[in-house]
């Protein structure tokens, strides 16, 4: 079998899930692609099993916020075909008010614990999670640290005022 390539991916793709996949870019060759949530259980399933992608490998889930875009959140899963060592990148855009995309640990046992770290720093709930409870932060904590919704310095220290510095 010949080298798998970004194009020949992104013609698969395209031709067995049409508008519902959207090409954002190829940043160090590492093509990345986004999705609709109601789909995404479907192409994983479809990266992995299909003979001539074969991205058995789940490297990564993980979450970014976007405070200012409409959909605030982005769940992000990483995939790697082990036998020609080639990447992907799949990204699901979710809105803020109460982000929810289905699990993945029904196609990897180990997704579990990458699921429980994502909803424990960014609240996404993993519908279908089998123990879905923080992993990494205390059990009473009511926010999720990794979320931009709080300044990052307290805006009444004095030590960072202007007239310190001769400003």
């Amino acid at each position: 079998m010949d080298k798998l390539t970004n194009q020949f991916i992104v013609d698969n793709l395209t031709g067995k899930f049409g508008q519902d996949i959207e090409i954002l870019g190829e940043p160090y060759d590492l093509l990345t692609v986004s999705t609709i949530s109601s789909r995404i259980t479907e192409l994983l399933i479809y990266l992995k099993d299909e003979e001539s992608l074969r991205f058995n490998y789940l490297t990564d889930i993980t979450a970014v916020h976007y405070p200012k875009q409409d959909k605030e959140f982005a769940v992000v899963y990483h995939l790697h075909n082990l036998f020609q060592n080639i990447r992907i990148r799949i990204k699901v855009f979710l809105d803020g008010s109460n982000p929810t995309i289905s699990t993945v640990t029904n196609i990897w046992k180990g997704a579990n614990w990458m699921e429980r770290e994502t909803y424990d720093f960014y609240g996404i709930n993993f519908e279908g999670h089998p123990d879905l409870r923080r992993i990494l932060n205390m059990d009473e904590l009511d926010v999720f640290p990794m979320r931009k919704e709080h300044p990052l310095e307290d805006p009444n220290r004095v030590d960072k005022k202007d007239f310190y510095f001769g400003r």
